[in-house]
């Protein structure tokens, strides 16, 4: 192979690749491992660009049995650290000594070390999740069995604690099915045409009796559209591609939540509407506001208000029935219909949560 077309199907190589000579010099990078380590590697020790152990020794083992190889490299950016898996494959022919030249390959395998963490951290929510009403559950049969067995008022007592925590880790359940359903859906657009003033009324509909038993009002409405947005005859109707169900799901969600936390004999007002899209929503959008009355939130919370069981105040949280999974639900299914969840609060002036999605 000529040396120019070695150069050639370096550069295009995606990922950063480092030609180094049975020497170990480094003869060729292409422009990826380049932009990665620097400009000024070719021509010096691999040792000297590399500088990791556990990757030098791999390297050294490939130059003296001529096998492949495999190793992983750290690096330490602006951005965090970033992981990559290095193979090492020897190439050309052996000089006098046997040793080839080698070729390394890196891939970034930063996001594979992140989801295995993401996992790690899920498994570990979920057990500590379920581990408190079973262990109480447990407690309680234990109890039964032995020193209340013949006491007919703590068994009616023990048994209304246990169908409280049973019922609290079927939601758990519930909510971790709906999650895994909607996080598998959320590359498929969904295309029924749906009435959204329609969903509202059935959300406020399906909520009145919770607003009830808290004194509160609930309300929904309808803002008139700006003339400059043209949208004639088709103003005061809210369609849009969608998924009636789930988008009945959001609503229920940032609707109920809205009641637990706006606190008692307050109000909570759903306002749709027509406004202008930026950035990458061009054109028309409807504007859906969940505003509530209640303490608002620490702005310190709002960026991870949709991760998975994160609680702003778990102990509340928990006595008002939350899995801690309803707002990473309403986020998956906002960005199924390609739209985007925004939250404004400030501590004593309650909250707003607005999902503003496309047309089509």
């Amino acid at each position: 192979m000529s040396e120019e077309l070695l150069t050639e199907l370096l550069e295009a190589v995606p990922e950063p690749m480092l030609h180094l000579s049975h020497s170990g010099q480094v003869l060729r990078a292409n422009s990826a491992a380049r932009a990665l380590m620097g400009n000024w590697i070719e021509g010096r020790s691999y040792a000297s660009v590399l500088r990791q152990p556990s990757l030098l020794g791999r390297i050294e083992a490939a130059f003296a049995d001529g096998q492949v190889g495999e190793a992983r490299l750290q690096r330490t950016e602006s951005t965090g650290e970033t992981q990559y898996r290095v193979k090492i494959t020897p190439i050309g022919p052996p000089d006098a000594r046997g040793q080839h030249d080698l070729a390394l390959h890196f891939t970034d395998i930063t996001h594979l070390r992140e989801a295995e963490e993401m996992r790690r951290d899920f498994v570990a929510n979920v057990s500590h999740e379920l581990r408190t009403p079973l262990t109480a559950v447990m407690g309680f049969i234990e109890t039964l069995r032995g020193p209340a067995r013949d006491d007919a008022s703590a068994r009616e007592r023990f048994l209304g604690i246990m169908e409280g925590e049973a019922r609290r880790m079927n939601r758990l359940v519930s909510d971790l099915l709906s999650l895994s359903r909607v996080e598998s859906q959320e590359r498929q657009r969904p295309a029924d045409d749906v009435d959204l003033g329609a969903v509202l009324r059935g959300v406020i509909a399906a909520l009145k009796p919770a607003a009830e038993d808290q004194a509160c009002d609930l309300a929904l409405d309808i803002l008139p559209a700006a003339p400059e947005l043209a949208l004639g005859e088709t103003a005061g109707a809210f369609r849009l591609k969608g998924d009636r169900d789930q988008l009945m799901q959001v609503f229920l969600n940032l609707t109920e939540n809205a009641l637990k936390y706006g606190g008692r004999g307050k109000t909570v007002t759903l306002t749709i509407g027509w406004k202008q899209g930026m950035g990458a929503m061009q054109g028309p959008v409807i504007v859906v506001d969940v505003i509530d009355q209640g303490e608002g939130i620490d702005p310190l919370h709002i960026p991870r208000l949709t991760e998975r069981f994160y609680r702003v105040d778990t102990h509340r949280s928990r006595a008002m029935g939350g899995t801690g999974l309803g707002l990473a639900i309403v986020k998956h299914i906002i960005n199924r219909h390609r739209g985007r969840l925004r939250i404004d609060s400030r501590q004593g002036h309650g909250s707003v949560f607005s999902v503003i999605l496309p047309r089509d």
